[in-house]
């Protein structure tokens, strides 16, 4: 005879722990630390940082990135929907900025949202604050973002199909000028 109660088993498997981002980490947990928000509070945050001033999207990515020194960085996959999921719910606008980028600015409803969620919001900033003290002396988030966009680039151009000679030649000679430039610093 099983006791198995579903709504226990339901409670527990969306139950929220606070101490999370203790452990959370972006992108899969690439350090094993798991997911670094819960569902909403990356909204929460990305709308806080458009409410300090109206950024581009990369901006925002490049601004969590350093509030957190690294210990997370948001995936231009989860950015962007959310700019346009806050843009359709009236909390920001967008204006054309330089060349392709959008720029973001909150709205009086944004602000409205944020100040209905400030205690869910202060506690996010503190996790925040804490991960980046977690990590110390770490690297520098910029160099984190750095390495990331290189493997990303070898990724994308090796799936791309067999390479010639001359372009195996090309990317070696790049990588062995970044790696020699990195040591001479």
């Amino acid at each position: 005879m099983s006791h198995y109660n579903h709504d226990d088993h339901r409670r527990r498997r969306f139950a929220r722990d606070d101490h999370a981002g203790e452990r959370r980490h972006g992108r899969g947990g690439r350090s094993g630390l798991g997911r670094f928000f819960a569902h909403g509070d990356l909204r929460l945050v990305i709308l806080h940082l458009i409410a300090e001033k109206p950024r581009h999207g990369y901006e925002i990515i490049k601004a969590i990135e350093e509030r957190v020194a690294g210990a997370y960085s948001p995936s231009p996959g989860v950015i962007y929907p959310t700019l346009t999921l806050l843009e359709e719910l009236g909390q920001v606008t967008v204006a054309a900025g330089d060349g392709a980028k959008k720029l973001h600015a909150i709205t009086a409803e944004g602000h409205a949202f944020l100040a209905a969620n400030r205690k869910t919001l202060d506690g996010l900033l503190a996790r925040m604050s804490e991960a980046a003290e977690a990590r110390g002396d770490g690297p520098a988030p910029q160099i984190l973002r750095g390495v990331e966009n290189l493997k990303l680039a070898l990724r994308l151009r090796l799936g791309r199909g067999r390479l010639s000679e001359s372009e195996v030649t090309a990317i070696t000679a790049a990588l062995d000028l970044a790696a020699t430039t990195v040591e001479q610093v």
